[in-house]
C-alpha cells in the first residue's frame, strides 16, 4: 500500500501531516469561536435579565417590558405552573421559552436549550433569575437565539472544507517543490540508463549549487571517468596483447614446427635456446602489459612518504652500468608513493638512458615551484620535439638511431608516464644545454625526511 515513488510518499506524508495539524488547529478555533459567541450573548441576557428582575423584585416594573434590544433578546415574567404574565413584544403569545425552574437555593441559572431536530433544531442562551425565595415567586427568562452555524453544523463544515483544501494545498505544493528537487535526479538516472559500456563517454548532467544533489552528479561523473579509465586500459592491454605478442608467438611457433618437422637439419641446443629467448620476451611483454593495466587501480593503501633522493641514491648503487653516472640529490625531497612503482619507474628511466647514453648519465633530485623534481640526462642523440609525446606510446617505433630493437619490450616509458600519473605527478622530455634526451619527473611534495649528500659522481 506505500507508494513506490519517493515524491508520493513525501506528498502523502506532507499531506497527512497538514491535514493533522490543521485538523487540532480547527478544533480550537471552533472551540474557541463557539466558548467567545457564547460567552457574549449570555453577557447580553444578563443585563437584560437582572435589569428586569430588578424591576419587578422592586415594583417599579409598570406595564410591558421594553425592548430595549429591537427583538434580538426575548424576555419574559413566568408565573408558577407556567403562565407568561409579562414579555418583550417579541415575547409575547408564546409559551415559556425554557421549562426550568430554578431553586430557592440556586436561584440564577445560565444554561443552553434546544427545540426541534435537525435541520430545523433552535438553540437559545438562556438566564433564568428567581425573584425570590418565596414558594410563588415568579422567573424571569432572558434569551437570545444562537446563530444557526453554531446549531447545524455549518461552522464544523466550514473548517473541515478549510482543513481539507489548505492539505491539499499543501500536498500540492509538495508534489510541485518534491519534484522540481528530484527532477535533476531523474535526469542523472536516466542519462545512466543510456550510458553503456560500449558508450562510456557521457556523462550525467551537473546541477549547479554545492547540494546533495550536485555532489551526488559529481560523484556519479568521477565515477564514470574512472570506470571509462578502467575499462580503456582493459581494451588497450587486450589489443596490445593481440598485437605484441602475435609476433614472438608467430616465431617461437615456426622454430617449433622446423624442429619437429625436421628433426635431422636441426641443432636441438639452438631450438631450444631461441625458443627461450622468445618465451622470455613473452614473459616481459605480458609481465610490462599487466603491470600497465593495475597502475591506479589498487588504491592508496600501499602508498607511504618516500625521500626521493634516498630512493634514488640506492636504486643507482644496486644498479651497475657501463656508463658514468652523474648524481646529485638533494636532501630531504619527500613525496608520497608506492615504492616499488617509484623504483620501477626510475628503473625505466635508468634503463632508457643507458641504452641510449654515448658515455654519461646525470641523475638529479631537487625541488622546484614546490614540486619534488627528478631528472634523467643522457648524452645520446636526444629526441626531436615532434616525438617526445609519441616516446610515451606502447609499442612506439622511432627511426633507427632510438629504436625497440635495441631491446626492451616497447612499454618501459609507457609505464613510467603511467606510474607518475597514479601518483599525481607527470613525466615529460624537457630541453636542457647539451645533446641527449632530459626526462623530468614531477610529483607533489610531503612531509621531508633526513637529508642526504648534496652531490656526488659515480
Amino acid at each position: 500500500m506505500r507508494p513506490r515513488s519517493i515524491r508520493a510518499r513525501d506528498t502523502l506524508i506532507a499531506a497527512v501531516i497538514a491535514a493533522l495539524v490543521l485538523g487540532v488547529a480547527a478544533m480550537g478555533v471552533d472551540f474557541a469561536l463557539r466558548t467567545r459567541i457564547e460567552t457574549d450573548l449570555l453577557q447580553g441576557t444578563q443585563v437584560e435579565g437582572r435589569r428586569v428582575s430588578g424591576g419587578v423584585r422592586d415594583g417599579t416594573l409598570e406595564g410591558q417590558i421594553a425592548d430595549e434590544t429591537r427583538g434580538r433578546i426575548l424576555i419574559q415574567v413566568v408565573e408558577p405552573g407556567g403562565r407568561v404574565t409579562n414579555a418583550t413584544p417579541a415575547a409575547t403569545d408564546r409559551p415559556p421559552v425554557s421549562r426550568l425552574w430554578p431553586s430557592s437555593n440556586v436561584r440564577v441559572r445560565d444554561y443552553i436549550e434546544c427545540r426541534g431536530v435537525w435541520p430545523n433544531r433552535e438553540c437559545y442562551v438562556v438566564e433564568a433569575i428567581r425573584v425570590s425565595t418565596a414558594p410563588d415567586s415568579v422567573v424571569v427568562y432572558a434569551s437570545e437565539r444562537l446563530p444557526s452555524y453554531l446549531v447545524n453544523g455549518l461552522l464544523e463544515v466550514g473548517l473541515a472544507t478549510a482543513v481539507l483544501l489548505l492539505a491539499g494545498l499543501a500536498a500540492w505544493i509538495t508534489w510541485r517543490i518534491v519534484g522540481r528537487t528530484l527532477g535533476p535526479v531523474e535526469a542523472i538516472r536516466a542519462q545512466l540508463a543510456e550510458i553503456s559500456a560500449t558508450d562510456l563517454s557521457r556523462r550525467v548532467p551537473e546541477p549547479s549549487g554545492q547540494d546533495e544533489i550536485a555532489q551526488l552528479a559529481r560523484t556519479a561523473n568521477a565515477t564514470l571517468d574512472r570506470l571509462e579509465s578502467a575499462v580503456g586500459r582493459q581494451r588497450q592491454f587486450a589489443s596490445d596483447a593481440s598485437h605484441e605478442l602475435r609476433t614472438p608467438i608467430t616465431a617461437l611457433r615456426a622454430n617449433l614446427e622446423d624442429a619437429s618437422m625436421h628433426p635431422d637439419d636441426n641443432d636441438l641446443r639452438a631450438v631450444v635456446e631461441s625458443a627461450l629467448r622468445d618465451t622470455d620476451r613473452l614473459e616481459s611483454i605480458v609481465t610490462d602489459l599487466l603491470l600497465l593495466a593495475r597502475i591506479g587501480t589498487g588504491g592508496t593503501a600501499a602508498q607511504e612518504p618516500i625521500d626521493l633522493a634516498e630512493l634514488a641514491d640506492a636504486e643507482i648503487r644496486r644498479r651497475a652500468s657501463g656508463r658514468k653516472v652523474s648524481v646529485a640529490l638533494a636532501g630531504r625531497v619527500t613525496v608520497r608513493g608506492v615504492r616499488m612503482q617509484l623504483v620501477r619507474l626510475l628503473g625505466n628511466l635508468l634503463d632508457n638512458a643507458d641504452r641510449y647514453a654515448e658515455s654519461s648519465i646525470t641523475v638529479e633530485v631537487t625541488r622546484e615551484d614546490g614540486q619534488a623534481l627528478l631528472t634523467v640526462t643522457d648524452d645520446g642523440v636526444g629526441i626531436a620535439p615532434a616525438d617526445r609525446e609519441r616516446v610515451f606510446e606502447r609499442f612506439t617505433r622511432l627511426d633507427t638511431a632510438r629504436s625497440r630493437d635495441a631491446g626492451g619490450t616497447g612499454l618501459g616509458l609507457a609505464i613510467a608516464r603511467e606510474i607518475a600519473r597514479a601518483h599525481g605527478g607527470t613525466l615529460r622530455i624537457e630541453d636542457h644545454a647539451s645533446s641527449g634526451a632530459r626526462f623530468a619527473l614531477r610529483l607533489p611534495l610531503v612531509t621531508t625526511l633526513r637529508r642526504l649528500p648534496s652531490a656526488r659522481t659515480r
